[in-house]
């Protein structure tokens, strides 16, 4: 810029644009066969770059997406299942204490009618039932507490398995349904 002297001055007051143009690109060194080659470079770069760049980032987050997506409503369908295992359980248990105290409530009335050495027998039989009872009660919380537990290991194994998208070792397997275990006893 130091070369613009007055004349040169007019020199750019007088021409045109393209002239202008033309000039800066002689003096600054512009070659059009550089410039289309760089442009061409540039082009070919953002293809490649689209191809085997973007697109499998894309394709990979939106597999992600899914993958996320699917756990998500295979938990919320886990939930649902235990939500109703829960309420089988409180059926049965509901079941059995009715029929321990229809089993009671017979027991009584019979007794009654007995004289008394056969109320006394019948009494001791009635205690021998309601023994009974509370054991089948337990025996059957028992039993229905190791099914929900292993019923819901096994669905947090089959979720944690798909979640994460890796085939779990027997070990890993074993620990999740033990701590599973320890939460559903809780």
């Amino acid at each position: 810029l130091a070369d613009l002297t007055g004349d040169h001055r007019y020199v750019f007051a007088q021409g045109s644009i393209g002239d202008i143009a033309v000039e800066t690109g002689q003096r600054f060194g512009f070659a059009w066969p550089l410039f289309i080659s760089q442009c061409l470079s540039f082009i070919i770069v953002c293809i490649l770059l689209q191809k085997f760049a973007y697109k499998p980032v894309l394709t990979m987050l939106e597999e992600r997406r899914e993958k996320i997506k699917a756990g998500l409503a295979n938990a919320e369908k886990i939930k649902a299942q235990l939500a109703d295992a829960e309420r089988r359980h409180e059926e049965i248990l509901g079941k059995a204490n009715e029929q321990a105290q229809k089993m009671i409530d017979e027991a009584r009335a019979s007794s009654e009618a007995l004289a008394s050495r056969q109320q006394q027998d019948a009494i001791a039989q009635a205690e021998q039932i309601i023994v009974k009872a509370h054991e089948a009660t337990r025996l059957e919380h028992e039993r229905m507490m190791a099914e929900l537990r292993g019923e819901v290991g096994r669905l947090v194994v089959d979720t944690t398995s798909k979640v994460t998208g890796k085939v779990l070792t027997p070990a890993d397997q074993q620990r999740l349904m033990e701590e599973t275990s320890r939460q559903v006893a809780a």
